[in-house]
């Protein structure tokens, strides 16, 4: 390959490395509308295997600290602040469930306890290495709720 092809080569790779990345959306640039958001976060679906691992993680989403999932019945120390999401996906929509992972507060109000995994808004009391940061990335939330669609009664 000559010069001149290598450089152009790795132009469009670039080009095209940057336009993958340009598709997922920032946290701030995400609107819930009557209580949706109804394109993904990142322009590709989630995989519902990796979401049933950071669902679990608690590390990561930590779901399991505030609910109760009988499909992950063979983890330690289910919640029971939150609701149940045995059948969570028969209760909700794909677009309805990225907007509750996004931003559970806009969704259902202040006086929510789940935080908002994909936003900004996340209060006053944030240990200085998390500032800044949201909790999931947009590929970690698709992932949440691909799996969250999978549990049905």
């Amino acid at each position: 390959m000559t010069k001149g092809l290598t450089i152009i080569f790795a132009a469009a790779s670039f080009a095209l490395a940057g336009s993958a990345f340009a598709e997922t959306l920032a946290p701030g640039d995400v609107e819930i509308v009557d209580m949706e958001v109804t394109a993904s976060l990142t322009g590709k679906p989630g995989d519902a295997a990796i979401g049933r691992e950071t669902f679990a993680d608690r590390k990561k989403g930590n779901c399991l600290a505030c609910h109760v999932n009988a499909d992950l019945s063979d983890q330690l120390f289910h919640g029971e602040v939150g609701p149940p999401l045995d059948g969570v996906g028969d209760r909700w929509t794909a677009q309805e469930l990225r907007a509750i992972v996004i931003d559970s507060k806009e969704v259902f109000g202040e006086q929510t306890i789940m935080p908002g995994f994909y936003t900004m808004n996340v209060g006053i009391n944030v240990s200085e290495k998390h500032k800044g940061q949201t909790i999931l990335s947009a590929q970690d939330v698709e992932d949440v709720v691909a799996y969250l669609t999978t549990l049905s009664e």
